[in-house]
């Protein structure tokens, strides 16, 4: 096989849909599946994402394919927007690159009462509140200071720890996926680094692709479903992106180092060392899982934290409270995470090791492990385009059992950071935004021009495919009208 990346053989099973046969690079344990269409293909082949779709194919107990989603495009080990599921009692490995630094970057989204027209003359001095109230860019800090005690705490309960210091009410954790923390952490499993760098973070945006954006509802394409979750066109939301910080990014870096050794332990041969992993039965990945999920819970709190200050900054832009705004959490979900999940493989029962590195999961109405609230409806699932674009809801679908429940978390680059840099004036951006009615404030003008819409796919685009592939549901469309950058 050529490197040349134009030469990976594609089969096209449907419109939305290739096959990368397994054929197709010697050692792949099963076929790649992407998810896309014609347009976002010539995107996807432009970098080497197709290549770690074979890669990850590779990796021991694979079950069904190595998956990508239409946002799909190159990262560490895994693709970004790469899906992976493996097999415990059949050699299955857990990676922490098909997991991601930002452990449990993840994405909220909050409703209002408010309908457009009657908060549009005051959307400057919002954003300028939420700038002001919210630390934001690289190293940033919080108020919400906490001691070695209870950051042990934040990795065990997550946003529960928020919610029991009045950051939040318990009606919040029953929005969050996991209710806000997945069980089996073990703050024991992190290192004094991650601790020391976690201690000021929580409350905290970041930088790169994490915003905080008022949004608009302009498209409703469910009726019946946004009703059900309180939404209509033209109502003001808040939607949230933000992850573990530096806290999350130094687990990945711990056992990214433990796992390399695990290669030649355990005889595991994989074409690209950034995909070291462990079998999910071995000590050190369990280890691992115990300290990602420490950094998970870390990253759920970190969101309710940011929610908290969010709906403060409203409080002080219209002097009432967040319930008589009706800021009520749509929905929290992570999109950089490996959980034991059960399916039905071949008709029997297992527990599998679901990488999402760069995706959503997206159960459907009915599933077991979705609140009562979502019973009906299936799980919320939350795509945010880039800040000059639209965002979207959408609902898990039971197709979605053929991704494992997974579907895309975003609209996915084409552009790097370098490159968007240098192809963009942040002058001329900010200028372009505010004449489409998008007021932009950002802790430094780096961050605005690296997260320049054309540095992305269209992510109409994207949310079509997975729409008309059936692995998840439109609900209603968000246009942007303010946007606080880290």
């Amino acid at each position: 096989m050529s490197d040349n990346i134009w030469e990976w053989p594609l089969e096209k099973i449907d419109d939305y849909r290739w096959r990368l046969p397994k054929s197709a690079k010697a050692g792949m344990r099963v076929d790649g599946i992407i998810y896309a269409d014609e347009k976002l293909l010539k995107d996807i082949r432009h970098d080497k994402a197709l290549e770690q779709v074979a890669n990850v194919a590779f990796l021991p107990g694979i079950v069904n394919a190595s998956l990508a989603m239409p946002d799909i495009h190159w990262g560490y080990g895994f693709p970004i927007g790469g899906v992976a599921a493996t097999d415990p009692d059949n050699g299955g490995v857990v990676s922490p690159g098909g997991v991601g630094f930002d452990i449990n970057c993840g994405i909220r989204l909050v409703r209002t009462n408010f309908k457009y027209d009657e908060i549009k003359n005051k959307v400057q001095p919002l954003i300028s509140s939420l700038f002001d109230l919210i630390p934001s860019g690289v190293g940033s800090k919080g108020e919400i200071r906490v001691n070695e005690r209870e950051e042990r705490q934040i990795m065990l309960k997550g946003s529960g720890w928020a919610v029991s210091k009045g950051y939040g009410v318990p009606e919040d954790l029953e929005a969050t996926e996991e209710n806000g923390a997945i069980s089996g952490a073990d703050p024991d499993a992190v290192s004094e680094r991650a601790y020391e760098r976690g201690k000021a973070q929580s409350g905290t945006l970041g930088s790169g692709n994490h915003f905080i954006e008022v949004q608009v509802i302009d498209t409703i394409y469910d009726a019946e479903l946004a009703e059900s979750f309180g939404l209509e066109e033209n109502l003001v939301t808040v939607m949230i992106h933000s992850g573990s910080r530096g806290f999350g990014y130094q687990v990945c870096d711990d056992y990214l180092k433990t796992m390399m050794h695990c290669l030649q332990k355990y005889a595991i041969n994989v074409p690209d060392r950034q995909l070291a992993c462990a079998p999910v039965n071995s000590p050190e990945a369990k280890q691992y899982l115990a300290a990602m999920r420490a950094a998970a819970n870390y990253a759920w709190n970190n969101r309710q934290c940011l929610m908290y200050l969010a709906r403060k900054a409203f409080e002080r832009t219209f002097n009432m409270s967040w319930q008589k705004m009706g800021m009520d959490l749509i929905y929290d979900v992570a999109h950089n995470i490996a959980k034991l999940e059960k399916y039905k493989i071949n008709g029997k029962e297992k527990i599998l090791c679901v990488h999402r590195k760069g995706a959503t999961r997206a159960f459907p109405p009915g599933h077991p492990e979705l609140a009562p609230k979502y019973q009906k409806t299936g799980q919320p699932v939350i795509i945010p385009g880039d800040m000059g674009r639209n965002s979207y809801l959408l609902v898990g679908t039971e197709k979605a059992a053929e991704t494992f429940y997974s579907t895309c978390h975003g609209a996915g680059r084409v552009k790097s950071r370098t490159a968007a840099t240098k192809a963009f004036n942040a002058d001329k951006l900010v200028k372009e935004l505010e004449s489409k009615g998008i007021y932009v404030r950002a802790s430094g003008r780096d961050t605005i021009v690296e997260e320049a819409p054309l540095a992305y796919k269209d992510v109409n685009d994207v949310v079509r495919v997975v729409h008309e592939a059936g692995i998840s549901k439109k609900v209603c469309r968000m246009r942007p009208i303010g946007v606080l950058k880290g």
